[in-house]
């Protein structure tokens, strides 16, 4: 797929690798459409960054665990471009890091809400409107190896890729759909000593910085002979 003059939906587009996601596709020529559930102010950076290349920006705010909201931002996105070309959902949230006997109803619940649930939502939403197109899901090598933050967290993301396969096959050829697994990534959500611990445990001796991820999904988007698939990006702790 060539990106110039695309209109590309990035779920939690404000910050992190959502925000990196934005910038490469601006880069390309793709208008953005940058979505967040509670930062604003980072959202209008993540616009900012992205009309450096000349694109059309749309910033809608949207908790993508809310049917009635995901559909009101996916009206204006039609109402403003006419098309959606590309999804991106990387929205997410980590949760507390559990054990599987201290996780709760409500810990459960607000985890796969957002990571799962939502990214479904969206799809399902978009699906009204996209007769061609790629869609990529943001997962994690959580949703392959368990991970470490919890139950609540693993099952969020192996239910993504599961999401992922099966959307592939029905959707296909028209629309394309596959997955990005990262490994640890340098965001604002870890902390410098919890990064430190995480480059030990890397081949490469570096956790993935945001952009590395989205250079993971342009190639998806790019490429129009995959589908069905998940590319690790980890440093090679996973190897599958």
């Amino acid at each position: 797929m060539d990106l110039k003059g695309k209109v590309a939906l990035v779920t939690g587009s404000a910050r992190g690798i959502g925000r990196a996601i934005a910038i490469e596709l601006a880069k390309r020529g793709a208008n953005v459409v940058i979505n967040y559930a509670h930062s604003g102010e980072e959202a209008k950076k993540t616009e900012e960054a992205c009309r450096q290349y000349g694109v059309e920006t749309l910033v809608v705010k949207a908790d993508v665990s809310k049917r009635e909201e995901v559909r009101a931002m996916v009206e204006r996105i039609i109402e403003r471009f006419g098309r959606i070309d590309v999804l991106v959902n990387n929205a997410g949230i980590l949760g507390k890091a559990l054990k599987p006997m201290e996780v709760t109803d409500e810990d459960w619940d607000a985890v796969l809400a957002v990571n799962l649930k939502g990214a479904f939502i969206v799809t399902q939403e978009v699906l009204r409107h996209m007769k061609k197109g790629k869609i990529v899901n943001i997962a994690s090598i959580a949703g392959k190896d368990g991970g470490t933050v919890g139950p609540h967290y693993a099952a969020s993301k192996g239910g993504l890729i599961a999401l992922t396969f099966n959307l592939a096959r029905h959707l296909a050829p028209d629309i394309l759909v596959n997955a990005v697994a990262p490994g640890p990534v340098d965001t604002e959500l870890i902390s410098p000593e919890i990064k430190e611990k995480l480059r030990k445990l890397s081949l490469t001796g570096e956790i993935a910085k945001p952009e590395e991820i989205a250079h993971a999904v342009i190639f998806l988007l790019e490429n129009d002979h995959v589908t069905g698939e998940v590319v690790d990006v980890n440093g090679g702790r996973l190897m599958d």
